[in-house]
Formats: structure tokens, C-alpha cells, sequence
């Protein structure tokens, strides 16, 4: 096996002098931390047991309580991995461990033919013009949240991060159950952090593979919102599917197209159970991921004034549902997601021996992709830790990897709804940065907590100004 050269200490002092802002971020490690600190940190915060050597080599191996773990930042050794050869590399135990009991056996954690005909079957609820057809409820939902923070006036707090769940909620109840909940829209929104707060933390029970049916302590915590989960989830898909059987006119939102949704290979429907599940995944995974984009992308403009009256001159003369006439509010998005990746990190369980631009992956053994490494590494990007959405303009895109930039993952299993995730953040930032300002709550210190995603840590308290 090739032996990875020692890496060296980040150089900052070789940075560009230039006018961006460089949001605080856990320092990374000079050396690897030991198994109390590495246990401690994935307890805590996963982002702190990172060490400069990830941000620096472009492939890591080593040995640890999870056995041997090979790190890729190499944009081709991420596409032999999953795309490939994506057929030798499965979703590892620890991912299904920790996500499987909240999300069931939906497109997130199903694995082989099960998941392949889900996939075939959900695709075609995506296509470009499905998502472009959802552009104008996405929109009334920007508007009601304008609204609602209108009222607040000038120079009231507001939790940023709390108000993006809210409104990425009022999405779905538009576009996957569109005759409404029957429960508060924010008991569900407080289920959701709960959870996600709860399954957040990594088990040591986990990290050594013990059984299952020993007692988690994040499993435990996360029971009553994982209940009133499937209490929703029940009450929607009872009513729907009698609504169908009854021959009643049905939405044709993303509940009734899952529940007929066809594999077109095989003809064959969704069972209930994947259904559900599924539902799940949207509600939850998908939901929260766009609300810490938004929330993301509003912090780091609150710290940027002149991107902020860029994104401004261009909201203000454009379409807000228009996302060809919105370059630069899209290319924050897409920053902001390269900052903090919705999904700090991926990992893989090799199902036979293989080789990766010529290191050698043992069968069993875990491959790690870790976006937000992958995102600030230092042989990838220019300035990797500075906020600059002109990456992302056209004119600079096409020097960005493919695999170099994976806020939905590639591959097969690349995420089905990213398409309708950044069209619903392009259109909500654009109609809230037509109408107000927010900016940070002064003295308030904002850092990243890997939660399953990445959010803030302790909210985003800021302070509305009107336009």
C-alpha cells in the first residue's frame, strides 16, 4: 500500500489579501486525536476531530476504532468510488445505524435492488418541469415569511434559523401535502430539530459496532418527535389513499405522485411502508438540509456588505421565481452550501478489495467523503475558507471540479430532490432580500455544529431592518 507523505501545517500567511469574509470554523488538528478525544468530539461536534492533514493530502488512510478508514479529497478517486465503481462501495452500518430508525427504508438508507427501483420509480417526480412547476408555491411561502417578519418591525431579533425552518416547511405542506396539515405547522418544525438534535450526536455503541438492541441514549431522546413523525406522516397518507380509493380529485402534489408513482421498468408502485418513508426523508433530511442553506446563506451576508448589495441590485430588478435571471443569488446558495455542505460527510463500506488511484481499499474497510474537507481543501479551491459566490457565476464555474463540489452527493445515489432544494433557497432568499435586511445579533458568535447536518450552533438570533 503507498504511504502517505507527512503532511505539513497549514500556510495562511499565504493567503491573498483580499476584502472576503472568512466565517470561523473549528481549527483542525495538527495530529490525530487520541480515542478519548476522537470519541469526546464525535460526541460533541464531528467538525473537531478533523486534523490539518485532511485539508492538505488529497488521500488519507488510517487505522482506528472504526478499522482502516480511507479519507478521499481526490476529485477522480471520489468518481471511481461513486460512479465507477459504485457498485463495490455500500452505505457503511454506522450511516444505517444512526439514520435507519428515523428515516425507515426510504431513498436515504435503502440499499441494491430495493433502492434501485425506488430511485427508477421517484426520478420522474423530479424532472425540470415538475420542479419549475412548484416555483409558485415556493414563492406564496417566501411571501408569507416576508410578511410575518414585516410585522416583527425594524430592529426586532428573530431566530434566522427557526424562521428558515418555518418557511421550508410551509414549502412542503405546498408541494407534497397541499390540503394541510392537521397538526401545528411549528409543533412539527420543533419535532424535527429535536430529532435531528438527538440522532445528531454519534454513539460510542455505535462507533464499536455493539448490537442494536442495546439502549442509545440519542435513540432514546428521539422517540417522542420520531412518533409525532409518523403520526403526521400516518394521518396524511390514511387520508390521501382514501381519498384516491373514494375515485375523489386528488392534489397532484408530491404525495399523490409518490403514491402513483410506477417503476417504469417493472410497472410496479411504492409499497405503503416506502411510501411513508420516503415522506419521511422529504420531511425531515430534505426539509432541513435547504433551511440551514438559507440560514447559512443569510449569516454570511450579514458579514459581507458587498456581496449583500449585489445580491440586492440583482433581486430588485429580477423575477424572484425566475433562476436564469438570479446568476449571483443562486451562486450564495451554492456558497454558502460549499461552506457548509448540507451533509458534512459520506461514508462507504468497500464490498470487495480495490484499488483507488493507487491506494488499496480492503474489502470491509470504510472510504470517507467528507464535503466539508472536501469543500475547504487546500489543493482544490483558491482562498478556501473566504465566502466569494463569483466561484459560482457562470463565467467561473466550469474551473470547479465535478467532483470537487458535492453538496447533493453524485452518482447513482446523488440526491433526487437537489434540483427542487436549490430552486426553493434561490427563490426564498431572493423574495426575503427584496423586502429586508438581517444582520447578526451584535456580539453574537456564530460556529457550525454537525448535527447529521450542519447547522448553527445555539440558533442565528438577528435583527430585522426593512427596505
Amino acid at each position: 500500500m503507498r504511504t502517505e507523505p507527512p503532511p505539513g501545517p497549514l500556510d495562511r500567511s499565504a493567503l491573498p489579501e483580499r476584502a472576503l469574509f472568512r466565517p470561523p470554523v473549528p481549527p483542525p488538528l495538527r495530529r490525530p486525536p487520541d480515542l478519548f478525544t476522537f470519541l469526546k468530539g464525535a460526541r460533541t461536534n464531528p467538525l473537531t476531530t478533523w486534523t490539518e492533514a485532511h485539508f492538505t493530502q488529497p488521500v488519507l488512510a488510517s487505522d482506528g476504532v472504526l478499522g482502516r478508514v480511507t479519507v478521499l479529497s481526490d476529485p477522480a478517486a471520489i468518481r471511481h468510488v461513486l460512479v465507477d465503481n459504485a457498485a463495490n462501495y455500500r452505505k457503511d452500518d454506522l450511516q444505517r445505524r444512526v439514520l435507519a430508525p428515523g428515516l425507515g427504508n426510504g431513498l436515504l438508507t435503502a440499499e441494491g435492488e430495493e433502492w434501485r427501483r425506488q430511485r427508477r420509480a421517484i426520478a420522474a417526480l423530479f424532472t425540470p418541469r415538475t420542479v419549475a412547476g412548484f416555483a409558485g408555491p415556493m414563492a406564496e411561502a417566501a411571501d408569507r415569511v416576508v410578511r410575518r417578519l414585516r410585522r416583527r418591525g425594524d430592529g426586532r431579533p428573530v431566530d434566522a434559523a427557526l424562521e428558515m425552518t418555518r418557511v421550508t416547511l410551509d414549502v412542503l405542506e405546498r408541494t407534497i401535502f397541499t390540503q394541510g396539515l392537521a397538526r401545528d405547522p411549528d409543533a412539527l418544525s420543533r419535532a424535527i430539530t429535536r430529532y435531528f438534535e438527538a440522532i445528531g450526536p454519534i454513539d460510542p455503541l455505535d462507533v464499536f459496532g455493539l448490537p442494536n438492541w442495546l439502549p442509545r441514549i440519542g435513540r432514546l431522546r428521539a422517540r417522542p418527535a420520531l412518533r409525532f413523525f409518523e403520526e403526521v406522516v400516518g394521518e396524511l397518507f390514511t387520508a390521501r389513499k382514501a381519498l384516491l380509493a373514494r375515485g375523489g380529485e386528488a392534489p397532484r402534489d408530491l404525495l399523490t405522485l409518490l403514491l402513483q408513482a410506477r417503476d417504469p421498468e417493472t410497472g410496479t408502485g411504492l409499497s405503503d411502508l416506502e411510501v411513508r418513508a420516503n415522506v419521511v426523508t422529504f420531511i425531515g433530511a430534505g426539509h432541513e438540509t435547504t433551511a440551514n442553506a438559507l440560514s447559512w446563506s443569510l449569516y454570511l451576508l450579514s458579514q459581507a456588505p458587498e456581496m449583500r448589495d449585489r445580491l440586492e441590485a440583482e433581486v430588485d430588478r429580477a423575477d424572484p421565481t425566475d433562476m436564469a435571471a438570479l446568476p449571483f443569488t443562486r451562486a450564495v446558495v451554492e456558497e454558502a452550501m460549499r461552506l457548509y455542505p448540507p451533509v458534512p460527510f459520506m461514508s462507504r463500506s468497500a464490498v470487495a478489495d480495490d484499488r483507488v488511484v493507487g491506494y488499496r481499499i480492503p474489502k470491509d474497510s470504510l472510504v470517507m467523503i467528507a464535503p466539508y474537507v472536501l469543500h475547504r481543501h487546500w489543493t482544490l479551491w483558491q482562498d478556501p475558507d473566504a465566502f466569494d459566490p463569483g466561484r459560482f457565476l457562470p463565467e467561473r464555474r466550469g474551473a470547479i471540479d465535478r467532483f470537487a463540489y458535492l453538496p447533493f452527493g453524485a452518482g447513482p445515489r446523488v440526491c433526487v430532490g437537489a434540483s427542487f432544494a436549490l430552486q426553493e433557497a434561490v427563490v426564498v432568499l431572493a423574495a426575503l432580500a427584496r423586502a429586508l435586511r438581517l444582520d447578526l445579533e451584535p456580539g453574537h458568535v456564530v460556529a457550525p455544529v454537525h448535527r447529521v447536518t450542519l447547522r448553527p450552533g445555539g440558533g442565528l438570533p438577528m435583527r430585522v431592518t426593512l427596505r
